[in-house]
């Protein structure tokens, strides 16, 4: 679409309205705030104020079309029925809502006019769509917001220099990083509470960080690394940070902003929002914008109806596969892609244009993913024409989008893709139909993506027709797991790329029989792993040292919804959210299964580790350190040593302290037994004694009748 019309343009049609735009007070016909939905925010103030500033000025619904053609009177019914069946396929016009002004002097049309629809949205993408339309070779439209000409009419006719203002240093937004105690951070959201906190494992318990009521109108997001907290408000996104105030950083203007995501690099942030279809024609309109995280400015914006992007659902948010951009390139975010009709939209964030300004045309694409490490794209075409054109899988280098292997696959229903965390494998995990079409069996197709030509290997459980479960990969590891069966007590397998001799063939380790499991959680460390029975197997947990094949634990965190290990490996949360109606809260485990403490919260809905960095050593040094963990122990180890003694003191102090109440409390009742001892003595007429022994026993023998039979005998 053409550009927006230039300035000089703008003053043109505004001198030819006949209207002085300098002296309308847009200030005063602001429309008012929308609703909060119930829930107020702390924030709404001054996020109003960027509402204001950023949002409506009150014509929002208002579009002015240039370069009509000028008719006289006898062709001016014939224009505007023109002019109304283009814009009516766009929205719902006003009734009364198209205006052609007339040269009173000529009785000629001005070549302008007004359009005004029923919704803002609608304006937008009538301005979107129809900007440049070239209605003949003469009229070529120029479309623009009647707001437009109030942001335009207050540019400056003199420019005058910035300001310089004095340097003030910001606050370090990395110092939770070098906390003494080496202890993570996460936060958690229940009711209108939202709390961040240290995992305090050695004291067993968590300690508050920040804590603030009605933060967030919807839910709460941290930064790919860790360094933001990001809250979302009905105006837009602001994101948080410090060491322990979590002042704002930033704010990001975005109506009805309903889902958001982060780079892996932090550099930006994709905001998305659609709003409901007016009337019959009309369509759901999705509006995405990608912010530069530090500036706040728009980088690039999308927006079209929900049937331009994959449709799925997200978030609580249906119609929607987010997050609809993907990054590529490792954590430069110097790419990033969404998928269209028979195309794969590749953009770089230099200069936020397609990767040789075009998009990579793929027929009948469905899905594709990047590599966590390289700008490599795994692209998924399903069959075509009935079989006779079978579904392939390639790997694409960006930017010269060359094929670096493909693999065709026959019989396929169903295909899902896994990258190992360091891309040096992809799992394709391929559903294919029997020879009768009527049942289907599951089998893997694996690549090594750092070998010559890449290889690839298929690998097949021993009992095909078995449904998958779940698969993972290890992080920074060589190994995966794979859940199987079709009862209620699956298989767990797991596989090496490596065998022992270091040869590229896969291996199978162990299979575990008949586990409660449905969900697979790998240490971000690898080695440890996870085995969890969620939903209908209520919470089961299996702690499983994968290097030495043997469970460390089994436990249960009854009606668990959700599992979340910290980014360090060393500690474990399970969660039970508010779509249960009970037993909301957190607990937190050591990695080998041991309770440390839980945490109940009614109307509990979020948990979330927060993310850290990733390591400035390099995997020789890493492996240097797990040789040598012993000698780095030792620290650790007495460190630990005196919080135990702490913990031991505190906990003698704590039973003293009981002691000495139960003291108290007993010396009190036998003062008050000692001050009522003459009244008791009145009540025993006279008599003196209260010791029980000194009073003499006797029994007496009661008989009672308890029924009685009269029969008359012959």
């Amino acid at each position: 679409m053409a550009d927006v019309m230039a300035m000089p343009d703008l003053e043109a049609t505004a001198q030819r309205l006949g209207i002085n735009l300098a002296t309308i007070n847009f200030d005063e016909i602001r429309l008012p705030p929308g609703d909060d939905f119930g829930i107020p925010s702390d924030d709404d103030e001054d996020l109003l104020a960027m509402d204001e500033l950023e949002l409506e000025s009150g014509y929002g619904n208002i579009i002015v079309v240039d370069n009509l053609p000028v008719v006289p009177p006898e062709k001016f019914e014939k224009l505007e029925n023109v002019v109304r069946k283009i814009y009516s396929q766009i929205g719902v016009i006003k009734e009364g809502g198209l205006w052609m002004p007339v040269n009173p002097e000529t009785q000629k049309t001005l070549g302008y006019c007004f359009v005004e629809y029923n919704t803002p949205e609608e304006a937008e993408r009538a301005k979107e769509k129809t900007n440049g339309y070239k209605l003949d070779k003469a009229h070529i439209f120029a479309v623009n917001l009647f707001d437009d000409f109030d942001k335009f009419m207050k540019v400056p006719d003199q420019w005058i220099p910035s300001e310089i203002k004095p340097y003030v240093p910001g606050e370090n937004l990395h110092k939770w990083l070098t906390d003494e105690k080496a202890r993570d951070q996460f936060v958690i959201c229940a009711g209108r509470e939202t709390e961040v906190l240290w995992n305090d494992a050695r004291h067993m318990k968590p300690e508050l960080v920040y804590r603030r009521s009605q933060w967030t109108e919807s839910f709460v997001q941290w930064s790919s690394l860790g360094t933001y907290l990001a809250t979302v408000h009905r105006q837009g996104v602001a994101i948080w940070g410090g060491a322990n105030t979590f002042n704002r950083i930033m704010r990001y203007a975005h109506p009805m902003v309903k889902l958001i995501d982060f780079s892996p690099g932090e550099r930006f942030l994709v905001t998305y929002s659609s709003h409901e279809p007016n009337g019959p024609r009309d369509t759901h309109r999705v509006v995405l914008n990608i912010f530069d995280t530090r500036s706040g400015k728009v980088m690039r914006d999308f927006k079209g109806n929900a049937d331009e992007f994959l449709t799925g659902s997200a978030g609580g948010v249906s119609g929607v596969s987010w997050p609809i951009f993907r990054w590529g390139g490792g954590k430069d975010d110097k790419y990033f892609a969404r998928i269209g009709k028979n195309v794969v939209s590749v953009y770089e964030t230099e200069t936020f244009s397609l990767v040789d300004k075009k998009s990579l045309k793929v027929e009948n694409v469905v899905d594709f993913s990047w590599s966590p490490a390289d700008p490599i794209l795994a692209l998924f075409v399903p069959e075509l024409g009935g079989g006779n054109q079978p579904a392939r899988v390639s790997l694409i280098q960006i930017p010269g989008k060359e094929e670096l292997r493909q693999k065709n696959l026959f019989s396929v229903s169903d295909c899902k893709m896994y990258w190992q965390s360091q891309g040096e494998y992809l799992a394709v995990k391929v559903e294919r139909y029997t020879k009768t079409k009527k049942s289907t069996y599951t089998g893997f197709e694996l690549f090594r993506i750092k070998e010559r030509d890449i290889p690839i290997e298929v690998l097949e459980l021993e009992n095909k027709n078995e449904k998958i479960v779940a698969f993972a990969w290890e992080p920074k590891g060589h190994r995966f797991a794979v859940i199987h069966g079709d009862g209620p007590r699956p298989d767990v397998s797991f596989y090496s790329m490596r065998t022992a001799q270091n040869t590229g063939r896969v291996s199978k380790l162990t299979t575990l029989k008949g586990k409660q499991a449905n969900a697979l959680y790998w240490s971000p460390g690898g080695r440890f792993l996870i085995l969890a029975g969620l939903k209908g197997f209520n919470g089961q947990l299996e702690f499983y040292n994968v290097d030495e094949l043997e469970t460390m634990a089994t436990e249960e965190h009854f009606m668990a919804t959700d599992i979340e290990w910290d980014p360090t490996g060393r500690y474990v949360a399970t969660s039970v959210t508010s779509v249960q109606e009970m037993e909301n809260g957190f607990n937190i485990w050591s990695f080998n299964g041991k309770l440390l403490y839980k945490i109940p919260r009614d109307h509990f809905f979020q948990f979330l580790w927060r993310p850290r960095p990733p390591s400035l050593l390099s995997l020789e040094k890493e492996e240097e350190i797990a040789k040598n963990l012993k000698k780095y122990s030792k620290k650790y180890e007495a460190e630990d040593q005196d919080v135990s003694q702490l913990l031991s003191e505190q906990d003698r102090e704590k039973r003293k302290m009981v002691k000495d109440e139960w003291d108290r409390w007993v010396s009190e009742w036998k003062k008050l037994y000692e001050e009522e001892r003459e009244e008791r003595r009145r009540l025993r007429d006279g008599e003196a004694s209260d010791d029980e022994e000194e009073y003499e026993a006797k029994e007496v023998e009661v008989e009672e009748v308890l029924d009685s039979v009269e029969e008359v005998v012959a």
